[in-house]
């Protein structure tokens, strides 16, 4: 493990995702199981995250089945929104949204890497119009998710995106990042952005893929290598 990441980067030592992450990355797992084991990796770091980034607070109370009655308690912030990158970024929704106590809205980034430029291109946003910061419907907190940050070009676009838009608090889910890529979103705006990652490679290779890595996890959840 790297020495001295940035402070808003947190790689987990959970012991069962680290042994669930070692059998995504094996090239003998298939879609079905890889589907599986994005959904349990997710499920653990957002358990993980979310600790850090959300807090409890009495939001009234209620009555129990023997007629006490108790605190209710909610989670802060209240306007949170989950924001896929598009498309290997849908394999991780489904495990934010069942930790949460109530659903939350899901606003998709559709971004794809230039082969040539290993740049992010943005082809699919739909994030509602801006709301001011005396609007109560504005989103307080985005929870970013992406498996891979290989070169860190896709999520700083979606970073600087959202903080374009207004957003004042990101936490960003990925599966495996480099060291550098991670570094480089996380150094893009720290005062603004948690990053949770489950594994970290060292490096990318010529293509910007990581070494070892787990592959292009979206062609792998939806059988398109090789297209």
């Amino acid at each position: 493990m790297a020495a001295s990441l940035p402070p808003n980067v947190h790689v987990s030592t959970h012991p069962c995702l680290r042994a669930k992450l070692s059998q995504l990355r094996s090239s003998s797992t298939n879609a079905a199981n890889a589907k599986r084991l994005v959904h349990e990796i997710s499920t653990i770091l957002s358990c993980e995250a979310l600790a850090c980034g959300l807090s409890a607070e009495p939001v009234g109370t209620d009555i129990s089945p023997l007629d006490y009655e108790f605190t209710v308690e909610g989670i802060t912030p209240a306007n949170i929104s989950l924001v896929p990158i598009l498309r290997s970024g849908l394999s991780m929704v489904d495990a934010v949204q069942s930790l949460l106590p109530s659903p939350i809205t899901v606003h998709h980034l559709g971004m794809y890497r230039d082969k040539s430029t290993l740049q992010a291109v943005e082809y699919y946003n739909n994030l509602p119009p801006y709301r001011s910061e005396d609007d109560t419907g504005g989103m307080d907190l985005a929870i970013v998710v992406d498996p891979i940050i290989a070169t860190g070009s896709t999520v700083c676009a979606a970073i600087d995106t959202l903080k374009d838009w207004g957003v004042p608090r990101i936490i960003c889910l990925a599966v495996l990042v480099s060291e550098a890529g991670v570094r480089r979103a996380a150094d893009l705006w720290p005062e603004g952005v948690e990053i949770w990652v489950a594994g970290m490679d060292a490096e990318t290779d010529e293509r910007g893929m990581i070494k070892p890595g787990l592959g292009d996890i979206g062609d792998r959840l939806y059988m398109t290598i090789g297209k």
